[in-house]
């Protein structure tokens, strides 16, 4: 069990001691690309790859200004929707799957979320200005870039490296960029610098980003009466939003005749970013990774190595918004302030720090074999070696005098083989089939209460007690096929069996008394939750088609993919049984009104839907081409076991953009509609949400070295509630499920953020 009271700071000397072990580091991994993935690239306009499921590059450039978010410039992509959470830590959802569900890989590294609030996820150590590219793979995903996922694969990457031209003696270039939004007082900047010759590439790539907390739209007034002193939250501020993020990376990359190696060390320190849907908030991760990748160029085909090693520091408490002297409530109860008192004792508590650390290595071996008439035969081996600590030091009163062990020692370790098979049979077909075997092994050493209270050290005997390892053989399974029907219509169509092992906190999360149940969610919605060991893996089941009706030259386009999954051991909620004991009670099962306590339980689910999309240009004029482009979302999501609706599903959805291009100018104007929100998850106590349509107008103008954008997010300043934003919590006492002073109390959404302008300039040197 790791004693430690305070995180381990990254310090340059860390940094430094990374770079001199270099030469020794593991490789890292890339993943290729099967079939045509929804792409969204920003080194490449081919509208036979991109299509109209992807964002260019000019369109991601923009976002960049206007987001410090990763996971947000995915929001032009059919099918996804992202979860709301800290300022640039939004969760991916592919057709109502997210989180654990995907697989995310960053510059070839399988990252893993190392936070019981999942305050961490992997595109949150991506900034916006140095992606190179994000491949978005949906339902049907291919085995070799798949596994222990159900919901697809998004792999992101850095921009590749440049090297000097033939004959040319060096290449030199950056790029320097800063941006400002109106709205939080958002402010950051970027550098990149890279020195190349023909065979040698060093590229240095850092950007800082800042917020401060964001405002709703009009006529949304905090519960807040009197705030903590110093700092008065006005009337249509959205408590909990502020960040300070600042990333940096540093890469090598040696090519020759028919090979390449890639070295790149990251680094991220991450001073505070609060959370509005959760109890506690960041207040410091740091994050080291080191991977390699090696790519050679064979008579007989290619092949890929590489391997990563992540480490992660993670600390959370309450952040100044959830600090405070309450004022009298409208009922006339007394100030409260329960971390105003000193010393700490076991009367007394002065916040609720939280630590965990983790440690992740991880490689792939790969090779695409060519045999005649164009198929290739894809096989390769992945493993991963995962391990976390998470315990909670004492702090006062119902936190003393021990520290609290959540997961100790805990090990998942993935080791994974597959072939994949893409071949060409007959004229106009391309079909891919494909199998992966994964073994997961998951286990956790012994665990420690806060004290013997409420049956915390019996709790934690009866869990001690248990065999807690377990072992899941996995078996993927995938067969696409593609028909070109003629020069203007497509059709693709697949099925695919995708298994997902439960994570170390669906298993081993063991404490059920209410506060300890409450500072582990990943969800969201304000509840608390606690695991089981005997978890069983999630099988989902997925058919899906695709009719894609286009111009030759693909000027006009249109998409429509409807699909269906069916998904036996669905990891879901339900109400945690009395026979569990502490806040697992009568009451608890019975609540309708209120934030509850729920236990993970395997059940059965399905989800449904269908994605449009589609462009056409409108014209050209003498003020510029004209054009206009569109995606609709929908799906459906239900726990077959019970008949309750699946939570955190978005609901109907629809984005239509008209362009304009002249010269060195690309603008547009975008409305977005969502349909209200009213299926919802009775056992959660999800809260429904209203519909709304917002209206978003950007702009830019580049010229050969020099790119302005500006533009404004939610143009007339409408309010509105975040369908997938989860419980608002970002004010007030959040230890406890029931309202203490004024907030938080249950049935308040986190609001969407009001109008907010924003302007950026990038130079290139």
């Amino acid at each position: 069990m790791n004693t430690r009271h305070h995180c381990a700071p990254v310090r340059p000397r860390r940094i430094a001691l990374a770079l001199a072990l270099l030469p020794f580091a593991p490789l890292a991994t890339a993943q290729d690309v099967t079939l045509t993935p929804i792409v969204v690239e920003a080194r490449s306009e081919d509208p036979s790859l991109l299509g109209s499921s992807a964002v260019g590059a000019s369109t991601v450039q923009s976002l960049r200004s206007a987001t410090s978010d990763t996971a947000t410039l995915l929001r032009d992509v059919p099918g996804m929707s992202v979860q709301g959470a800290g300022g640039v830590s939004s969760l991916p959802a592919i057709r109502g799957l997210a989180d654990n569900r995907l697989r995310i890989k960053v510059d070839g590294m399988d990252l893993i979320a190392s936070c019981p609030n999942h305050m961490n996820p992997p595109l949150s150590y991506l900034d916006p200005t140095n992606v190179g590219s994000l491949q978005v793979y949906a339902g049907i995903t291919p085995v070799s870039v798949g596994g222990d996922s159900i919901g697809g694969t998004i792999i992101a990457s850095t921009p590749a490296p440049d090297f000097a031209a033939p004959g040319e003696a060096h290449l030199a270039k950056g790029e320097a960029g800063t941006f400002f939004r109106s709205n939080n007082n958002a402010r950051g900047a970027n550098l990149s610098a890279t020195y190349a010759t023909e065979s040698f590439n060093l590229t240095y790539s850092g950007a800082l980003s800042k917020a401060d907390n964001y405002t709703a739209g009009r006529n949304f007034k905090t519960f807040r009466e009197t705030g903590r002193a110093g700092h008065t939250l006005s009337r249509d501020e959205v408590g909990s939003t502020a960040y300070d993020t600042r990333n940096h990376k540093l890469g090598f990359a040696f090519r020759g005749s028919d090979h390449l190696l890639e070295a790149r060390i990251g680094y991220q320190d991450m001073p505070y970013q609060l959370w509005p849907n959760q109890r506690m908030d960041l207040l410091d991760n740091e994050q080291l990774s080191v991977n390699l990748r090696y790519l050679g160029q064979f008579d007989w085909g290619t092949l890929e190595a590489g391997a990563y090693r992540e480490t992660v520091d993670h600390f959370m408490d309450f952040g100044a918004d959830k600090r405070f002297f309450y004022g009298p409530a409208s009922g006339g109860a007394a100030a409260i302030n329960p971390f105003a008192c000193s010393p700490m004792s076991a009367a007394c508590a002065l916040g609720m720090p939280m630590y965990t650390e983790s440690r992740t290595i991880g490689g792939t071996i790969k090779a695409d074999i060519d045999l005649a008439q164009g198929d290739v035969l894809r096989i390769g081996s992945e493993f991963q070696r995962y391990r976390l600590d998470d315990w909670w030091p004492a702090s006062g009163a119902g936190m003393w005098p021990n520290t609290f062990v959540n997961i100790n020692d805990g090990e998942r370790d993935r080791n994974a083989v597959f072939a994949e098979w893409e071949s060409q049979p007959y004229t106009r077909w391309t079909t891919l089939v494909g199998a992966r075997f994964e073994r997961v092994r998951t286990d956790a050493g012994p665990v420690s209460p806060y004290s013997a209270m409420a049956n915390g050290q019996s709790q934690a005997d009866a869990f001690n007690a248990r065999d807690r390892e377990r072992t899941d053989n996995n078996w993927d399974f995938t067969a696409l096929a593609r028909h070109t029907i003629d020069a203007t219509r497509d059709i693709e169509f697949g099925f695919a069996r995708k298994v997902r092992s439960p994570s170390l906190y669906e298993r081993y999360t063991w404490r059920t008394r209410g506060m300890e149940m409450l500072m582990v969610n990943w969800f969201g919605d304000g509840n608390g939750y606690v695991g089981d060991i005997d978890l069983e893996p999630e099988k989902a089941y997925t058919v899906s088609a695709t009719v894609d009706w286009h111009a030759p030259d693909r000027r006009w386009e249109f998409k429509a993919t409807p699909y269906y999954t069916r998904v036996s051991d669905y990891i879901d909620a339900v109400r945690c049984p009395t026979s569990l004991g502490g806040s697992c009670t009568e009451a608890n099962l019975s609540a309708t009104d209120n934030f509850v306590f729920l236990q993970l339980a395997n059940q059965s689910a399905r989800l449904y839907g269908i994605d449009l999309s589609g462009h056409a240009p409108l014209g050209k004029t003498a003020w510029g081409e004209w054009g206009v482009k569109g995606l609709i979302n929908y799906t459906d999501g239900k726990n077959r076991d019970t008949g309750d609706r699946l939570y955190n599903i978005m609901p109907l959805n629809a984005k239509f953009t008209l362009t304009h291009k002249q010269g060195g100018w690309d603008n547009g104007i975008e409305v977005v509609g969502v349909k209200a929100k009213t299926q919802v998850s009775d056992v959660r106590n999800e809260v429904e949400t209203s519909g709304y349509s917002l209206v978003n107008a950007r702009a830019s103008y580049s010229w050969k070295q020099v790119r302005v954008d500006f533009g404004v997010e939610n143009l007339f300043d409408r309010f509105y509630r975040l369908p997938l934003g989860g419980a608002y919590l970002g004010q007030g006492t959040t230890m406890t499920s029931n309202p203490v002073g004024i907030v938080p109390r249950w049935g308040n959404v986190v609001p969407g953020m009001g109008r907010s302008l924003y302007a950026g300039l990038n130079v290139k040197f």
